[in-house]
């Protein structure tokens, strides 16, 4: 089965591998960032917005650290000009998940947790794409 699947993986684009494993990460931060956001919201008793930009920037700061190792494989040695721009892409990110959640939830009465779902949906793509063309394009 290993055998097969590498196999399977040598005729992938290497851009759809780091997709996967930018999704695996993303995967963690997700974890990451519902359980601070409810941790916040229901039991801290915070803004929910507040409450969605903690989770989110928490996320997004374990996402930087896996994606540098795992995904991306950055061999740059300097650490702070691709967490700047990681930051920079996270914030436009951070807006766009606020908006979106703002639109689904506050105006278009979704629940909060189904809203922030495909909020984070349609950020992963934007996250991505900038992540990989920008952040650590080699």
């Amino acid at each position: 089965q290993v055998a097969l699947l590498k196999v399977l993986m040598m005729n992938v684009p290497a851009w759809v591998l780091k997709f996967l494993k930018f999704g695996l990460v993303g995967a963690t931060g997700l974890v990451i960032d519902f359980g601070v956001t409810w941790l916040c919201k229901q039991k801290l008793k915070q803004n929910k917005f507040l409450s969605n930009s903690c989770g989110f920037s928490l996320a997004v700061t374990n996402n930087y650290l896996l994606n540098r190792a795992w995904t991306f494989s950055s061999s740059h040695t300097s650490f702070t000009p691709a967490f700047t721009k990681f930051i920079i892409v996270s914030i436009f990110g951070l807006g766009l998940n606020n908006l979106l959640l703002y639109f689904a939830h506050s105006r278009g009465r979704l629940a909060f947790y189904l809203s922030k779902g495909m909020a984070t949906a349609v950020v992963l793509a934007w996250n991505f794409s900038a992540n990989y063309f920008f952040t650590f394009h080699t």
